[in-house]
């Protein structure tokens, strides 16, 4: 009787656990099914007016606008190290937040890879959704500056590197500063002799500029164009292989002043590492959707932008190619981990 009543009592506990489990499935199923429930938020990792948060602020007015998400979707922007502090919350605190996109470009390999203010977290700590744009560098003085072209920055930094400020929105050996020290380098000057100084994002570097804190600064070709139109600075030189549509059309590449070097800036849009199957697949219908929007068009000619959008797959497949010319570029400069 005791081994019958064991028997009877296994099994009921064992019943109610299967159902659980089922009731547990079903509800996760069910949960990505109606995703999203709630507003979601998109994070620049910089402060106001550079290329993240230009991006950030980009998708969220498209779906807003064309309703292809409806529920609401807020920016926040969380400055701090180029990127890198930011960074370091997302991929431990907000690793299971299915509502917590990051807009991201090549400093989450530079960070990753770069042996100072190194990150210890990189693309492999997030679930990469898409690559939406490609901008590329630019090298910018004040309006009334003495410097004319590159070379004549480049002669100057090789007679006095300590005489000449480079500013940028980035942390030392992220993306400002590898774009502007990269033609100092091709042109045969040390880069670690450059004097760089680091801003949390473009705007900042804009401002110190404008402010008479740096004689140069490198930032993206696309969020510096309002400020040639509005005759606050000249642009030298920018660093795509050929030159370049809209206000910048008469700036020469860095090929034409002689400095054999390119660097590509791309923009992509990433979820958390874990990031359930039903979210990702939702975010992958919905950018893809989004790139083809003549909304998004008009985003991408108001602000400068060229497209290519890469889905999820090709984006990560990519982000491996770029990860391997990134350590090899930083190890060129003595500068990889």
């Amino acid at each position: 009787m005791l081994k019958k009543l064991i028997s009877v009592s296994l099994a009921g506990v064992l019943a109610v656990g299967l159902a659980a489990c089922s009731s547990e499935e079903s509800t996760k199923a069910n949960g990505e099914a109606n995703y999203p429930e709630r507003g979601i938020t998109l994070v620049a990792p910089s402060g106001a007016g550079g290329g993240w948060d230009l991006t950030a602020r980009s998708i969220a007015k498209t779906m807003n606008a064309t309703k292809l998400i409806e529920e609401p979707i807020t920016v926040e922007n969380k400055p701090g190290g180029g990127g890198a502090v930011y960074m370091a919350e997302y991929a431990t605190k907000e690793v299971d937040n299915d509502y917590m996109m990051l807009v991201k470009s090549p400093p989450i390999l530079i960070n990753n890879n770069k042996a100072e203010g190194n990150s210890p977290y990189g693309y492999k700590d997030t679930t990469p959704l898409a690559q939406l744009t490609r901008d590329y560098g630019a090298i910018v003085v004040k309006a009334d500056s003495k410097f004319q072209t590159l070379t004549d920055v480049l002669d100057a930094i090789k007679k006095d590197a300590t005489g000449v400020t480079l500013a940028g929105g980035s942390a030392p050996g992220s993306m400002d500063h590898l774009v502007g020290i990269l033609p100092a380098f091709e042109y045969g000057i040390d880069p670690k002799s450059v004097k760089y100084v680091s801003y949390d994002g473009g705007g900042e570097a804009v401002a110190a500029l404008l402010g008479g804190n740096a004689d140069v600064i490198a930032t993206d070709a696309s969020t510096i164009a309002e400020y040639v139109k509005s005759g606050d600075v000249r642009v030298l030189a920018v660093s795509s292989p050929e030159r370049l549509e809209g206000e910048l059309s008469e700036v020469p590449t860095f090929m034409e002043e002689g400095i054999d070097a390119e660097f590509t800036i791309w923009r992509g849009i990433f979820g958390p590492k874990n990031m359930t199957d039903g979210a990702k697949e939702y975010w992958s219908t919905k950018l893809e959707e989004m790139s083809a929007s003549d909304e998004w068009k008009k985003e991408l000619e108001r602000n400068g932008w060229q497209s290519e959008y890469k889905n999820s797959e090709d984006f990560e497949a990519y982000l491996k190619t770029q990860e391997e010319v990134i350590v090899e570029l930083l190890t060129a400069l003595d500068m990889q981990k």
